[in-house]
């Protein structure tokens, strides 16, 4: 056996024995010494430890010392009855804390009892209560959670384990907590006892026995019996207040000190107004200047020197970042984050500036959420986020957008005047700087705020800057969609569809298509404006014919048909007659046979001067459409439609071909030309 447990053992038998054998006052004075002192020393212990299991044996400690601590209380209690003295410890206590008034000494030591009874215990008892509790409820989830890591990688089967252990120890602790702050409790009653004990008992012996008068006899005990409490209860409080500390510590990173200086003063600036007021209440009351301006003064000191401390740190810590920085941009591994391209992106010169400045007035952002919320319900997709930077390279007034780092279209604006477009014909006295709309390449004018309204009476459509950049990002999205909706963007809209129809998406991924095989059906969609919103009719088209080909354009013909509904309504809204060019017999046969059939699909192919000579004549007749204002259709079969689209999208990107087949019935047709050849 160590020599360490050999003494543990025989202090813990000799506490025993103290209740039994009488101990000399000379002994009980070093005791009573060391009890204080190691009361002292559990009380720093507890200020300086980072958590509560650094200071795990303190529930064992806590018996311990009381015990000790009771059996000092017979001692001294069995000296001051037998002996009529306890030691000088006691006596000094007793006399000194008295200061000759015994009413002031019971005074003392009873409001000592209240403080460490009432308020310390009591609190203690219930915050190690709770943390057992809580403790305990939390283990599983803890289990669960270290599990999870180990699985994943991110802990080993050692660190796993010196998890479970410390998760093992912290519900042991709290629940020794909950037990031990019972001992305190259980403390603080007994002095009270042993008080009036104490002095009863010294009363009747000394009275009956010695022969004393009243008046020395209460002198000399309560003298005594106050000693005797106080210097049971100071230790007591001390152990108190420590196993409050304990209890109390959480989320902490530092020792009781660190905190508190870390926390407290964190806000430097406050003290000055607590120094303000200090100085206000010394000036302004009868309390005196004499009493608060030197407290106010050393609290505007205080609150200097940690301001200044506090600049410092922050600039040393700006220091460090911009040093990471310049190493994360040297270092090889920098380059990585480079290689991320963002989906959409908006640059614009430094002109432009306060079109995306909230504090200059500028509304880009909240435009932009409003651009993605109509994109999500006119055509069905969530478009990415829209990364917005100023761009010196590009021309003050100069914007450009740009999809997956490419850029698509770009335009000028003039922030202090309003963009004109003419309603057919042109007014002589509206005069502007002379330019394009950028999202239809309409001509028009920008013109000033003095021009504005009278351009307004003349039928113009007059609209501000902001407006413009609304209007042309919105028009790009749309005609770009189908290059915004990938793999990625594919399994979220599945996974939004499958928590309200999952039988329709288990019944279609992965056992009858891919989720890449989706894409390019809603990609193919998209690419023609076709809203992929319904998602619940696509899916069961796709379900239905996927079984049977593979082919992404047939099924997206399929699902266009499907959607029939929805084609009449994007293009005759509220049964508008729909004024269209269609395809003639002799145009219908040449492309039908010009279609070539191979192993990767079907795809049309038509001589260059056949192709040249369809697409001229198409042409005519859709400007047709153009001129009367309508939207240039063409209508044809559903068996060469894809065909004729792809022969067409290369010159006509913004014609639109239908099927006889993606038309309500109901639907009024105005055919105003047909191509033959």
């Amino acid at each position: 056996m160590k020599a360490s447990d050999l003494g543990v053992l025989i202090g813990i038998i000799g506490i025993v024995l103290m209740m039994v054998v009488p101990i000399p006052p000379l002994l009980l004075d070093f005791l009573l010494i060391i009890n204080i002192s190691l009361a002292l020393t559990m009380l720093l212990v507890a200020m300086n430890t980072k958590e509560a299991l650094q200071f795990s044996i303190f529930p064992t400690l806590l018996l311990i010392t009381t015990l000790f601590r009771l059996g000092l209380n017979v001692s001294t209690t069995r000296n001051i009855l037998a002996e009529g003295h306890a030691g000088e410890v006691v006596k000094t206590f007793g006399s000194f804390v008295a200061a000759g008034n015994i009413a002031v000494g019971f005074v003392v030591f009873l409001i000592l009892v209240i403080v460490q009874f009432i308020v310390i215990t009591k609190g203690s008892e219930r915050v190690a209560e709770v943390g057992a509790r809580f403790t305990l409820d939390a283990m599983p989830g803890k289990q669960m959670s270290i599990d999870a890591d180990l699985n994943s990688g991110l802990i080993n089967e050692q660190q796993a384990r010196e998890r479970r252990k410390k998760i093992e120890q912290e519900a042991d602790f709290y629940g020794a907590m909950d037990g031990a702050s019972k001992f305190v409790k259980g403390d603080a009653i007994a002095s009270i006892i042993i008080l009036i004990i104490n002095l009863i008992g010294g009363l009747i012996i000394g009275m009956s026995m010695n022969g004393e008068p009243f008046q020395e006899a209460i002198q000399k005990y309560s003298i005594l019996t106050i000693g005797d409490g106080l210097v049971s209860q100071i230790p007591a409080l001390l152990i108190s207040t420590a196993a409050g500390l304990i209890v109390t510590r959480a989320a902490s990173e530092g020792n009781l000190a660190h905190d508190i200086t870390g926390q407290i003063f964190s806000y430097p600036r406050l003290l000055y107004i607590v120094a303000g007021t200090l100085a206000v209440l010394g000036l302004f009351t009868p309390i005196g200047p004499m009493r608060t301006l030197p407290v106010a003064a050393v609290l505007a000191a205080a609150g200097f020197r940690m301001d200044r401390a506090l600049m410092r740190k922050a600039a040393k810590e700006e220091e460090l970042v911009e040093e990471q920085q310049i190493e994360e941009v040297r270092s090889p591994e920098s380059v990585v984050t480079l290689l991320q391209v963002d989906p959409i992106e908006f640059e614009f010169g430094y002109g432009l500036i306060p079109l995306a400045d909230a504090q200059q007035g500028g509304d880009l952002l909240d435009r932009i959420i409003m651009i993605r919320r109509q994109c999500a319900l006119e055509l069905g997709i969530v478009v990415p986020v829209i990364r917005i930077r100023d761009n010196i390279q590009l021309r003050p007034n100069e914007y450009v957008i740009k999809i997956k780092a490419n850029p698509i279209a770009r335009g000028e604006l003039l922030l202090n005047h309003y963009l004109a477009m003419s309603p057919g014909f042109d007014d002589d006295s509206i005069t502007g700087i002379e330019t394009t709309e950028p999202a239809f390449g309409l001509p028009a004018l920008w013109i000033d705020e003095q021009t504005k309204e009278r351009a307004e009476l003349s039928g113009y459509t007059v609209v501000d800057p902001p407006s413009v950049v609304a209007t042309h990002l919105t028009e790009t999205i749309k005609r770009h969609a189908h290059e915004l909706i990938g793999r990625q963007e594919t399994r979220a809209l599945i996974d939004n569809l499958k928590e309200s129809y999952p039988a329709i998406v288990d019944e279609l991924i992965p056992n009858v298509l891919s989720v890449g095989d989706v894409q390019k059906v809603l990609s193919k969609l998209l690419k023609e404006k076709v809203s992929i919103r319904d998602l619940v009719t696509i899916f069961e088209t796709l379900a239905d014919y996927g079984t049977y080909t593979k082919d992404h354009d047939i099924l997206t013909e399929y699902v266009r048909q499907n959607l029939s509904r929805q084609i009449t309504q994007q293009y005759a809204p509220d049964g508008d007659t729909l004024r269209v060019v269609t395809v003639g017999p002799t145009l219908e046969k040449k492309i039908a046979e010009a279609v070539t059939t191979s192993e990767h699909g079907s795809y049309l192919a038509l001589d260059p001067a056949s192709s040249q000579s369809v697409v001229q004549k198409i042409a005519e007749q859709a400007s047709k459409l153009v001129q009367t204002g309508n939207t240039p259709i063409i209508l044809t079969s559903p068996t060469i439609r894809m065909y004729l689209k792809q022969l067409l999208e290369r010159t006509m990107q913004d014609i639109t071909v239908l099927s006889y087949s993606e038309l309500e019935p109901n639907v009024e047709v105005q055919s105003v030309g047909v191509v033959n050849v």
